[in-house]
């Protein structure tokens, strides 16, 4: 996990070790904000910090802010641009302001609402937590705010609650440890993806060829239902084998993923079709598919389609 994304569970530590603690997120951005809108820092009483909400000195005031707040118990709502000083010499350039929520863990958001969302994130729930204008009533919800899910955004509703989604982290299963895989692992991984590489013969799913990554050599099929498929996976298919890509294939198109890409030409997807129409799969199911993988971008070698293949998810993640 991204050091700047397990700011509750660092938060949760801080409190079980007896420290008090205080989470700032940011709530609001205008023109070049460097962090987006739902991102933590963690302060303790001591003065420790973890994670970030602007990448520099701001965090400097925030904390001195954050400290006074677990003096007194109450939240603070903080403003920083172009006009403070402060805000100026960290370079948030270009117009660009940020708006910061404060809120002492204890007295105004709740530990249990804090272990009940570690617990959800360790499980891969995808949560949110609601902080309307009152102090006192944090929430931890699961239902609702499925635009904010599948967007990833966190933000005000129209209520004035602030919402700050927790979904679970982002991985990419792929199948097939071919060439374009060799490419498209690191640059999945540099995008936030956890990647997971499948194939069962051993020339291809090899340490030599994959250095430091998780390689499972189990039958695809298998595989991708012992990781367990859910609307933050995405599945790439790219052996050219029907013998593996299909089994993988059948088991995600009647799961959540938010993307399902497999390799091969339009011919080859007919035939691929034509197969899954055979075993009982809806026009709707197949239609889930994206194929031939990648966005057209006259892509040459694997490297490119590679980059194809990834702006293509990103592009239904944060689209539809």
């Amino acid at each position: 996990m991204d050091r700047f994304d397990n700011i509750p569970e660092i938060a949760l530590d801080w409190m079980q070790a007896g420290r008090k603690v205080a989470l700032a997120t940011v709530v609001e951005t205008w023109g070049s904000a460097p962090r987006r809108v739902g991102a933590q820092l963690a302060i303790s009483d001591e003065g420790t910090i973890e994670g970030s909400v602007s990448g520099g000195c701001v965090e400097g005031a925030v904390v001195a802010e954050a400290l006074e707040a677990l003096e007194d118990g109450a939240p603070r709502m903080l403003e920083y641009g172009v006009s403070d000083g402060d805000a100026f010499a960290v370079g948030l350039a270009c117009g660009g302001t940020i708006r910061v929520m404060v809120e002492p863990v204890g007295p105004v958001l709740p530990v249990a609402l804090l272990e009940e969302l570690v617990t959800a994130r360790a499980a891969r729930e995808r949560v949110a937590v609601v902080s309307p204008p009152q102090e006192s009533a944090r929430r931890l919800v699961r239902e609702g705010f499925e635009q904010r899910f599948r967007m990833d955004r966190s933000g005000f509703e129209e209520d004035g609650s602030f919402v700050t989604i927790h979904n679970p982290p982002l991985r990419m299963i792929i199948v097939g440890a071919v060439h374009i895989a060799q490419a498209l692992v690191p640059m999945a991984r540099l995008a936030g993806f956890d990647p997971l590489l499948v194939d069962p013969r051993p020339a291809f799913g090899s340490s030599e060829r994959f250095p430091g990554e998780t390689i499972l050599d189990d039958w695809p099929d298998e595989a991708v239902t012992a990781l367990g498929l859910d609307g933050r996976t995405a599945l790439v298919l790219l052996t050219h084998d029907p013998k593996l890509d299909d089994p993988a294939l059948m088991a995600a198109l009647r799961s959540e993923v938010f993307y399902i890409g497999a390799l091969g030409s339009t011919r080859t997807h007919a035939k691929r079709v034509a197969r899954l129409d055979e075993a009982g799969f809806s026009d709707e199911e197949i239609g889930r598919i994206h194929a031939p993988v990648g966005l057209d971008i006259g892509a040459a070698g694997p490297a490119e389609i590679a980059v194809s293949i990834l702006a293509e998810c990103l592009t239904v993640l944060r689209k539809g």
